[in-house]
């Protein structure tokens, strides 16, 4: 029987409990699922091999963990969504079409998509233009398979200086433009406390369009309780707002070892504690 029972879907990543578990990626699924986790994120899960991809995911229904996000398609160094070349387009659809296939072996309902860089030698409002189109492309190949894309935004003042998507307005403008269920967002708070905070209402306005949310606190990018972040209040709206969705844990840890990964798990116990 797990040790606790969380109050939102927190999903760990492959790693957190190395110390604790050990190297072995099922143990730790098993050792995620012991201490009351009930989800689980792999951005890496598409560079797995296919046996592998099998065993954690027999392993995973075996635990009752369901399958967060992973990445299907993502550029930190290329104009890939907002610029011209349809190379680059193409690149994407084929990216979109694996993922399908990842998905499908892995019980996946969502994967994640970032956009790009914005391009340095064309209008704004043109490359908001073709990322909108591109994402209805997309869109086309995800709907029969129910796989769901989420857009995630990015700071740029910290981490990805010249990402197109940034802000969780221009995220929300371009779902509700792509309008489509296979289109939604992934709502990373650390990175939008970076870029705009005002999160609570931020998350409200986003409401209808999110699909998965993800966390790390601001400085650092560790876990709950090291930084800025009141994610207890936040945790809190979360669940009063019925949240159902996957609360990635995309973050490191502020501590080494054992103790450093005890002091994660305390945190979201500390965290969900309303």
């Amino acid at each position: 029987m797990p040790q606790r029972e969380f109050n939102l879907k927190y999903a760990p990543h492959h790693g957190h409990f190395s110390n604790s578990a050990g190297d072995d990626y099922l143990d730790q699924l098993k050792y995620a699922a012991d201490q009351g986790f009930t989800a689980w994120e792999d951005n890496g899960m598409p560079k797995r091999d296919i046996g592998m991809q099998e065993k954690i995911a027999a392993e995973m229904t075996r635990l009752n963990l369901e399958m967060g996000v992973f990445v299907a398609t993502g550029s930190f160094s290329d104009v890939t969504f907002a610029g011209d070349d349809e190379d680059a387009k193409q690149a994407v659809l084929k990216d979109i079409k694996a993922a399908i296939e990842v998905a499908k072996r892995v019980n996946a309902k969502w994967c994640t998509v970032v956009p790009g860089l914005y391009d340095l030698k064309l209008a704004w409002d043109y490359q908001t233009a073709n990322v909108i189109e591109l994402l209805k492309r997309c869109c086309d190949i995800l709907e029969e398979s129910g796989l769901v894309m989420v857009l995630e935004p990015l700071n740029r003042l910290t981490n990805h200086p010249r990402v197109y998507l940034a802000g969780s307005p221009q995220a929300y403008l371009v779902c509700q433009a792509v309008n489509h269920p296979c289109c939604k967002i992934l709502f990373d708070i650390y990175h939008q406390q970076i870029t705009e905070g005002n999160l609570i209402p931020n998350i409200d306005r986003c409401w209808s369009e999110i699909g998965v949310f993800q966390v790390g606190d601001n400085p650092g990018r560790k876990e709950p309780t090291t930084g800025e972040i009141n994610y207890k209040s936040i945790f809190k709206h979360l669940h009063e707002k019925g949240c159902t969705n996957i609360v990635g844990m995309e973050h490191g840890i502020s501590l080494p070892g054992k103790e450093g990964e005890d002091r994660l798990i305390q945190a979201y116990v500390e965290s969900d504690d309303f």
